[in-house]
């Protein structure tokens, strides 16, 4: 395999395609990384809220992350082994896997991640009460980002 251009030009469109934000690939002595430039985030307060002069603020985080560093983890953490969209659910109209309280077993599915349009069933690795969860419906996530606490 050589990295050619029209090789990388395939591999960037398969990112933009299916929505991904970085790959990674070897074959023996070479290797590629090929990232995608998310653009920062700038919130500004409402006009009808804001004062005469009123400067942007950048967030360093989206929301949910954000309210996640504000409560306190407490128990083990499960994290994502997937980059993808995190789905609570099976379907829009079911019930969620778990919620906040809910007692799961290890083994249970407490999520599914969608990556390269299959659907990935994730697992508890723990058992106890699931104390907070961390991402909301439909959010994007990397590898290793923590999903849910289960005490």
């Amino acid at each position: 395999m050589k990295f050619d251009t029209d090789y990388i030009e395939k591999i960037a469109k398969i990112i933009a395609d299916n929505g991904l934000t970085e790959i990674s690939l070897e074959d023996g002595e070479q290797a590629i990384t090929i990232r995608k430039d998310l653009p920062e985030v700038i919130a500004a307060a409402p006009a009808a809220v804001a004062a005469p002069v009123a400067a942007p603020v950048q967030a360093s985080a989206p929301a949910a992350s954000v309210e996640a560093l504000k409560a306190e983890p407490k128990g083990k953490a499960i994290t994502s082994p997937m980059v993808g969209t995190f789905y609570a659910a099976p379907s829009p109209d079911a019930d969620a896997f778990v919620e906040v309280g809910k007692t799961i077993s290890e083994g249970d599915v407490v999520c599914i991640i969608e990556a390269m349009k299959l659907m990935n069933e994730i697992k508890s690795e723990h058992s106890g009460k699931v104390t907070q969860i961390c991402v909301k419906n439909g959010d994007p996530i990397e590898f290793g980002q923590v999903l849910m606490y289960v005490e």
